[in-house]
C-alpha cells in the first residue's frame, strides 16, 4: 500500500490561526468530493474554530481514565477502520494519556500514514526538538511536549501560517484565543512582542530552509546550472594561510548585510598526497567559520579556479571572496594566478571579491619538498659557517691571547654550529680549516704545518672526532626525519586508495593521473595482455609523455599478477618510491575489474530489459493488435455477406468501424516501431531552430474536434527552439492525445508556452482525474497504464515515446499536478543560441585540461 501525504500548518505561535486554515482546507477538500474526516481537532472553545467543524464528519474520540478524570484521544484503531482519504489531527506534538497506544500524538500520525491515509496536521514552532533550548532561552519557558524534526521535515507539503505579533496581540486581547480571565496573564508574559517576533523570526528562518532545499532538488532534477540568487551565498575560499581568518571576518560582515545572509569556507586541496596546507591552520579557520555562523567545507580539484567555481555554482552562491595573491611579481609568470581565473570565468551572476591581507605579495610559502632532510637556507647558513666562521675567529683570537685550549674549545663550538645548521658536509670543513688554522697559527712551531707536542696532535684529532660526531647525529636526525615525513606522505596516500577501494569512486583514468602526478611523471599507463604470447594493449593511458607498448619500454614499471604491469615515463623512480606505486598499481587492476564488472551488469541489464520490451511487445501483438483487426475482419465479412441487406445507416457505421480500427492499429504500430527505435538507439534527431507555433499546431491533427478540445496558448514573442521538428510533433501528439483522453467532457486541454532564461516550457494541462507523485514516474515506462484505463485505450507506449523523443533532442519532461486537479505534462526544450549541457561540460574540461598543461609545461 502506498504511504500517505502529510501535510502540516506550522505557526510561530498557539492563535496564528493553523487549526482554522486546516479546516479551512478540509472543507475545499470535501467541495470537491474528497474522503475527508476530523480524527481529531481541539477548537479550544474558540467560536470561530468551532463553527468551521460543522459540515464535517468526526471520527469518535476514545475515552480513557487517568487519577480519576476521564480524558478523550484520537481512536487511531476506528481512524484506521474508517480509512478516509485525508484525516484531520490537530496539535502534532501533543502527549497522550497513558493507557493509548503511542506515546506522542505523532506516532499515531506515522501510523495513519504508513496505511496509507493522508494526513493534514498542525504544530508550532516551539515543539520542534532541536529548537528547545532556543526557545527556553526566549520565553523562559521549556517545552515538554517535542516533536522530532525529521518527521516534520518529511511533510510532503509545509505552510506557514503567519501572523504579526501586533495582530496576534489584538487578537488575545479580543479573547479569540484564550478565556478573559487568562489574557492579561497571557500578554504579559509568554505573549510578550519580543518573544512573538523572536518566535516568528524562527519559524520563518525554518521555513526558508525547507524552501532552500526544495530549491535546490528541484534545480539538480531539472539540470538547471545558472545561479539563481534567492538569498547571499558567500563562498570564500582558502589556501591555508594566516589570510583565511581576514577572508573569514570580510565575508561574515558581507552576509551580515543582507537578511538570510550564509558564509560557506571552502578549501580545494590538489589530488597530491605529497603536499598540503598546514592542518592546524585550516582547524583554527574551521573553528572560526562555524563560530561566525558559516560552514566549512574541503573539496579535492586539481584545477583550483575550477573546482572554486563549480562548488560555488553548485550551492547556488551569489558571491566568492578571495585574497590577494601571495605570489611575488616573478612568479606572474606561470599564469594569470587564482584571483585572476576566477574573476574572468565567474560570469555576470557571480560577483568575486578580492581582499587585501598582511601577506600579499610576501611569497606563498609553500612547503619545502620532503625529499630534502635540511632547507636550503640551513645548509647555506652551515657553509657560511663552517667556511667563514673559523677564518673570522683565527682573526679575531690573533689580537686576543686565550690559551691554545680555549682556541681550541672555541674552533670546536664553530664547528658544532655549522653541523647544527648544515649538518655533515659544512662541519667537515669546518673541522678541517679549523684544524689547519689551529696548526698553523696556534700550536708550537707556529707559522709552519708541522707539531713539535704530540699532545697537540691528539687534541687536534679529538676535535674533528668531536665534530664529526655532532656533524653525524645532526644528519641522522635530519634522516630520521625525512622518513618520518615520507612515511606519513603514503600513509596518507594508502589512506586515500583504501577509502576510494570501500567507496568505489575513483576511475581508472583519475587513478592514473593521480599517479601521474604524485610522483611527478610524464605519462602512466596500465598494460595487459591475455596471454605469454599474446601482444600488450593499453587499458589506460593518462599524460603527455610518449604512450609505451610493452613495460619493458617505460622508465617504470611494476607488474600486477602474470598479464598486467603499471608503466610510467619521464624519470627512473628510486626503490623507496615503489612500495607506495605498487600500491597505487594493485588499486589501478581493482578499479579496472570493477569497471568491467558494471559494464558487464549493464549489458546484462540492457539483456533484460530487451526480453522484457519483446515479450511486452509480443503481448501486445497478441491482443492489443489482434483486437482492431477483429473488429475490421467483422465489418468487412458484414459488408460482403449476401444474406444481410444492410441500409446505408449500417453500412455507414461498418466502414467507420473498419477505419477506427485501421487508425488504431496504425496508432499502436507507429508506437511500436518508435519505441523499438528508442531501445536500439537509433534516433538520431536532426536539430534546427524553428518556431513552436509552426509545430504545436500540426500535433494537434490526430484529436477530434481540436477547436473543442484543445485550447492553444503559444505566443508569438517566443524565442526560437533548437528541435527535431517531426519528434516534437510526435511527442506533443502524444501528450495531448494522452490529455484529451482523460479529460473530462467539457473541459478542454491547454497547452501553453513560456520563455525561462535559457529554456523554452511547453505545458499540457488537463483536468482529470491526476496521478500520484508515487506514479508520476512509472507512467513514463512502456507498457504502462494508469488506472482503470481498459485494454482498447492502447499499449502504453505513448508517454515513453514521448519522453524518449524529448530527451534524444536535450530536453526533459516531467509530470507535476495541476493546480486545482489534474496533470500537467511539462516538456522542457533549449532556446536557439544557447549551448547544449553536454557542450559545456565538454569545453570546460577541454579547457582544465589545457590550463593544467600550461601549468606542467611551465614548470617543466
Amino acid at each position: 500500500m502506498a504511504r500517505g501525504k502529510l501535510r502540516i500548518y506550522l505557526g510561530a505561535a498557539p492563535g496564528v490561526g493553523k487549526t482554522y486554515a486546516m479546516l479551512s482546507e478540509a472543507h475545499r477538500r470535501v467541495e470537491r468530493g474528497t474522503d475527508c474526516v476530523v480524527a481529531f481537532v481541539e477548537h479550544h472553545d474558540r467560536p470561530r474554530t468551532e463553527v468551521m467543524l460543522h459540515g464535517l464528519e468526526q471520527v469518535p474520540r476514545r475515552e480513557l481514565e487517568y487519577r480519576g478524570g476521564v480524558f478523550t484521544e484520537m481512536d487511531v484503531d476506528a481512524a484506521l477502520a474508517r480509512h478516509p482519504h485525508v484525516a484531520l489531527v490537530d496539535e502534532l506534538a501533543h502527549t497522550n494519556i497513558p493507557g493509548s497506544r503511542h506515546t506522542k500524538r505523532w506516532q499515531d500520525v506515522e501510523e495513519l500514514l504508513a496505511a496509507g491515509i493522508d494526513v493534514v496536521s498542525t504544530v508550532n514552532i516551539q515543539h520542534l526538538e532541536s529548537l528547545g533550548d532556543v526557545v527556553e532561552s526566549i520565553t523562559g519557558v521549556r517545552q515538554q511536549e517535542t516533536v522530532p524534526d525529521e518527521f516534520v521535515r518529511r511533510a510532503d507539503q509545509i505552510e506557514l501560517v503567519d501572523m504579526s505579533p501586533q495582530a496576534l496581540r489584538r487578537r488575545m486581547a479580543h479573547g479569540n484565543i484564550y478565556r478573559p480571565d487568562k489574557v492579561d496573564a497571557a500578554l504579559s508574559n509568554y505573549f510578550r512582542p519580543g518573544n512573538l517576533t523572536a518566535l516568528r523570526e524562527l519559524a520563518l528562518l525554518w521555513v526558508a530552509d525547507r524552501v532552500d532545499e526544495y530549491l535546490k532538488q528541484y534545480r539538480s532534477e531539472h539540470r538547471v546550472s545558472a545561479i539563481w540568487g534567492s538569498r547571499e551565498r558567500i563562498v570564500v575560499g582558502l589556501t591555508g594561510g594566516p589570510e583565511g581568518r581576514t577572508l573569514i571576518r570580510r565575508a561574515t560582515r558581507l552576509a551580515e548585510k543582507g537578511a538570510g545572509g550564509e558564509v560557506l569556507a571552502v578549501y580545494i586541496a590538489r589530488s597530491d598526497g605529497l603536499t598540503s596546507a598546514s592542518p592546524k591552520e585550516l582547524a583554527v579557520q574551521r573553528t572560526l567559520a562555524e563560530d561566525l555562523g558559516g560552514t566549512f567545507h574541503h573539496v579535492v580539484g586539481d584545477d583550483i579556479p575550477a573546482a572554486l567555481l563549480a562548488f560555488a555554482r553548485g550551492v547556488n552562491a551569489t558571491q566568492i571572496v578571495l585574497g590577494s595573491s601571495r605570489r611575488k611579481a616573478w612568479q606572474y609568470v606561470f599564469g594569470p594566478g587564482v584571483g585572476a581565473t576566477v574573476a574572468r570565468e565567474s560570469g555576470p551572476d557571480l560577483d568575486v571579491h578580492i581582499v587585501t591581507h598582511e601577506e600579499a605579495a610576501k611569497g606563498r610559502g609553500l612547503p619545502v619538498a620532503r625529499g630534502a632532510r635540511l632547507g636550503r637556507a640551513r645548509i647555506i647558513w652551515g657553509w657560511a659557517i663552517g667556511l667563514a666562521g673559523p677564518v673570522l675567529l683565527a682573526a679575531l683570537l690573533s689580537v686576543v691571547d686565550l690559551g691554545l685550549a680555549n682556541d681550541m674549545l672555541l674552533f670546536l663550538a664553530l664547528t658544532v654550529a655549522a653541523a647544527l645548521a648544515g649538518g655533515l658536509l659544512p662541519a667537515l670543513a669546518s673541522a678541517a680549516l679549523g684544524s689547519l688554522l689551529l696548526n698553523y697559527y696556534y700550536t708550537p712551531p707556529l707559522h709552519r704545518w708541522t707539531i713539535a707536542d704530540p699532545k697537540n696532535i691528539v687534541a687536534i684529532v679529538i676535535f674533528v672526532g668531536v665534530g664529526v660526531s655532532v656533524a653525524s647525529v645532526v644528519d641522522l636526525a635530519a634522516r630520521r626525519t625525512h622518513q618520518a615525513a615520507r612515511l606519513r606522505a603514503e600513509s596518507e596516500i594508502l589512506s586515500y586508495l583504501a577509502g576510494n577501494v570501500l567507496r568505489g569512486e575513483t576511475s581508472l583514468e583519475a587513478l592514473l593521473e593521480r599517479v601521474r602526478e604524485t610522483f611527478g611523471m610524464e605519462s602512466a599507463a596500465l598494460l595487459e595482455r591475455t596471454d605469454d604470447r599474446a601482444p600488450w594493449t593499453c587499458a589506460g593511458h593518462m599524460g603527455v609523455g610518449r604512450m609505451v607498448g610493452r613495460p619493458e619500454e617505460a622508465d617504470v614499471d611494476v607488474p600486477v599478477g602474470d598479464h598486467m604491469a603499471l608503466a610510467l615515463t619521464g624519470r627512473v623512480l628510486p626503490a623507496e618510491d615503489r612500495r607506495v606505486l605498487a600500491a597505487f598499481a594493485a588499486q589501478a587492476v581493482v578499479v579496472l575489474d570493477r569497471r568491467r564488472l558494471q559494464e558487464e551488469a549493464e549489458r546484462a541489464r540492457a539483456l533484460a530489459e530487451g526480453n522484457r520490451i519483446r515479450t511486452a511487445l509480443l503481448a501486445a501483438v497478441s491482443h492489443d493488435l489482434r483486437t482492431p483487426l477483429a473488429a475490421i475482419k467483422a465489418a468487412v465479412s458484414s459488408l460482403r455477406s449476401d444474406d444481410v441487406e444492410w441500409s446505408e445507416e449500417d453500412r455507414a457505421e461498418l466502414l467507420e468501424a473498419i477505419e477506427e480500427g485501421a487508425d488504431r492499429l496504425d496508432h499502436l504500430v507507429g508506437n511500436l516501431l518508435d519505441m523499438s527505435r528508442l531501445q536500439t538507439g537509433t534516433v538520431t534527431p536532426i536539430i534546427r531552430e524553428i518556431d513552436l507555433d509552426e509545430v504545436v499546431p500540426m500535433a494537434l491533427g490526430g484529436v477530434p474536434d481540436p477547436e473543442e478540445c484543445v485550447e492553444l496558448d503559444i505566443p508569438e514573442t517566443l524565442p526560437m527552439v533548437a528541435v527535431d521538428a517531426g519528434l516534437l510533433e510526435r511527442s506533443v501528439a502524444n501528450l495531448v492525445e494522452n490529455a484529451v483522453k482523460y479529460s473530462p467532457a467539457g473541459e478542454p486541454v491547454l497547452v501553453s508556452a513560456s520563455a525561462l532564461s535559457e529554456r523554452v516550457e511547453v505545458r499540457v494541462v488537463d483536468r482529470g482525474p491526476g496521478v500520484p507523485d508515487e506514479a508520476k514516474e512509472r507512467i513514463f515506462a512502456p507498457f504502462q497504464r494508469y488506472g482503470d484505463a481498459p485494454r482498447g485505450a492502447g499499449v502504453g507506449l505513448g508517454l515513453a515515446v514521448a519522453r524518449g523523443f524529448v530527451e534524444a533532442m536535450g530536453g526533459t519532461l516531467n509530470a507535476e499536478d495541476t493546480p486545482g486537479g489534474g496533470l500537467t505534462m511539462v516538456l522542457t526544450l533549449r532556446a536557439a543560441g544557447s549551448r547544449p549541457p553536454g557542450e559545456d561540460a565538454e569545453a570546460r574540461a577541454a579547457a582544465e585540461k589545457s590550463s593544467a598543461e600550461r601549468e606542467r609545461q611551465a614548470s617543466w
